[in-house]
This record gives C-alpha cells, structure tokens and sequence, in this order.
C-alpha cells in the first residue's frame, strides 16, 4: 500500500552503522505525511529498519515537541554553564598579580581596543573578579553560555547574568549599559548611510 504513495521530499544521513531517512510524502488521498526511518547494518551485512510515520494533522504537535525538546537541553546547558562558573579553583590569582601589560586596562591603555580579545574587553566591564575567578574567567564563562555571539550576548537580561557567581545587579547593569551604547551606535551608523544614500540617490 506505501508504496503506492508519492514521494515529495527526502533527506538522510549516516553515523557508522546507522542510516537515517526522512522522507515527505503524499498519500492516495491527497494528504500528507512525514516516514522517518533508521537502517541499522547487522553483522550478516543485512539491514534491520524501524521507523514511524507521522500524518499532516500531527505536524503541528511534531514541530512543537522539537522545540520543547531544544529549548530544554538549552536550558540544560545553561545550567552547566552557571554550575561551572561557580567550579572553579580557589587558588586563582586576581589580575593585579599579573604582569601590567597583560592586564586587560592597562592593554586598552597603550595598545587600543583592537588589541582586546572580547572577553578582556568584558572583564574591563565587570571591574574585578571573585576570590575563585579572575574577571577575565567569568567575562570567559558568560562569553561561553551564549556561544561567544555578542548578538545573543545583548539579548541577556541582568536575572541571566546574576545567575553567575560574581555578578550583581551594578556589574550586570554596567555590561547591559554598554551594549545598548553599541547597539545605538550601530543605528546611527546605519542611519548615516541610508541618508547618504538618498543624498547620492
């Protein structure tokens, strides 16, 4: 009887042994269904499959189990994240045992911005660390929860930065003042273009 049915759509991938397939597909009424399926190469070199198939009326509830599914193992990396932060060992030397010109200030001071890695430019925000962590470590670590993507990085409120250990409601301010001074500097920038544009148009 399936194989009667058309065909849309397929994707599929392998890892070792096993063979995934993913196929759209209309059935002879017209609707539509999703057959997902895995081949699992035995010992005799003979295939064994299993799969489930899920129809067009489900593929709402289909969507929204896959988010549910990701947004929690999300949350649970951003738990590990946190539990990290706070796993550190407590023999960590704060930043002013450190040589001067590898200090993030002192560096900003004589070899400008660029010379910054982005964490070093956090910490400066952050101002110092705990007894555990340098600021650069936890600059580092929130760094690290969102990817290293600044973008996400903004999208942070002061409750998601206080979950670190080390970070209160003033250093959390201070880095989300800082990145709606950028945030507003990247629109003026693009305002200025779109107005040379028209100017020139």
């Amino acid at each position: 009887m399936e194989n009667s049915n058309s065909n849309l759509l397929r994707e599929h991938f392998s890892s070792g042994k096993k063979h995934y397939f993913l196929d759209f597909r209309q059935a002879q009424n017209n609707t539509h269904f999703i057959h997902i399926r895995r081949r699992d190469l035995q010992e005799d070199l003979s295939y064994k499959e299993t799969g489930v198939v899920v129809f067009e009326e489900d593929f709402e509830f289909l969507i929204a189990a896959f988010s549910s599914l990701f947004q929690s193992a999300s949350r649970q990396e951003w738990k590990k994240d946190v539990m990290n932060s706070k796993a550190v060992s407590p023999d960590v030397k704060g930043i002013k045992s450190w040589e001067p010109e590898l200090r993030p200030r002192e560096r900003l001071i004589s070899e400008g911005q660029a010379a910054l890695e982005d964490k070093e430019l956090l910490a400066i925000l952050i101002g110092s660390g705990t007894p555990r962590q340098t600021a650069v470590d936890l600059a580092e670590r929130i760094l690290h929860s969102v990817g290293n993507d600044l973008d996400k990085l903004s999208t942070l409120t002061v409750e998601d930065l206080c979950r670190f250990k080390g970070m209160g409601h003033a250093r959390s301010a201070s880095i989300l003042s800082a990145m709606a001074l950028a945030d507003r500097r990247f629109n003026q920038l693009g305002r200025a273009v779109k107005m040379r544009m028209l100017g020139t148009g």
